[in-house]
């Protein structure tokens, strides 16, 4: 027993040396001197990585064009998407209930607030219709910032929200507005034809082998501006730093006399004579699926 507590007491003993030793005057193996040296060691050693790591960052952001990307790997054909977006791409309202519209077309408000032809007038130019506007720059010297074309709200007439403050959701005659993503330095079109957009019944399967589109609910559209065209004047785009005024264009459709009370799958396809169809791998690339439903009550 006693030889137990004697172990206990020496191995306390022992410890208490390797944190504090009295007589080297060493904290945990170590004088103050040689604390002092490791840690200079490592604090050196620190900044010598940190400031390798700046000098690194320092030099990769020489190569970098703060208005052109060094490189731009995207898809062949860009992206589409609607506004108003609703839920998972699903806009179902009742004409009837003020409730399931009216956040829709506050989200049209928003969006379009930009699109006042007041601030167009201030802030953009007139264009020629049809035709690039191209800006180049002059060597070394850039034409800093670039002028952007203006789209005024009102050429989206019935769907502009100026004319029909509700876009239509009230009389079940609803308005979706689309937009092409944004590529730098892309050009959409030759020998002054414009791309378009097209709407359609997309088709989905219903069974393992069976298909089904839903052609006999759509109903007849009406698209904004005319033929639902991307002017040329808008292209090409220079980037968001170089054109700071950039309006990006819109298409509106308007759907007149859609089926009511059914689910109508609904597939937007842009039409161009240099871009590619959209693959199948992007649900995105040049097209744009949602879901609409109207219900009578």
């Amino acid at each position: 027993m006693s030889g137990t507590k004697e172990e206990d007491r020496k191995g306390s003993s022992e410890w208490r040396e390797f944190f504090w030793n009295p007589r080297t005057h060493e904290f945990m193996g170590r004088t103050a001197s040689s604390w002092g040296l490791i840690l200079l060691f490592y604090l050196v050693f620190y900044l010598f990585l940190a400031g390798m790591f700046i000098l690194t960052m320092y030099i990769m952001l020489l190569t970098l064009d703060d208005y052109n990307p060094t490189w731009q790997d995207r898809l062949a054909t860009p992206g589409m998407m609607i506004r108003p977006k609703g839920e998972q791409l699903e806009i179902s309202f009742s004409p009837s209930s003020t409730e399931t519209w009216d956040g829709l077309v506050q989200n049209l408000n928003t969006f379009l607030s930009p699109y006042n032809d007041s601030y167009q007038v201030q802030t953009n130019d007139e264009c020629p219709s049809d035709q690039y506007f191209i800006q180049e720059d002059s060597g070394e010297v850039r034409n800093n910032p670039k002028r952007s074309c203006q789209f005024n709200r009102t050429m989206l007439a019935d769907c502009s929200g100026m004319s029909d403050r509700f876009y239509g959701y009230n009389q079940g005659q609803p308005c979706i507005l689309i937009k092409l993503n944004r590529v730098i330095g892309m050009l959409p079109g030759r020998d002054g034809q414009s791309p378009y957009v097209k709407c359609g019944a997309k088709r989905y399967r219903v069974e393992k082998d069976e298909w089904r589109e839903d052609s006999d609910k759509m109903g007849e559209l009406a698209y904004f501006p005319p033929n639902g065209t991307f002017n040329l004047m808008y292209y090409p785009y220079y980037g968001k730093k170089a054109q700071v005024n950039y309006t990006q264009p819109l298409v509106a459709v308007k759907f007149l006399n859609a089926s009511v009370n059914t689910d109508i799958n609904v597939e937007c396809k842009i039409n161009s004579n240099t871009l590619a169809e959209g693959s199948e791998r992007d649900k995105f690339a040049g097209r744009v699926s949602f879901k609409l439903r109207i219900n009578a009550k």
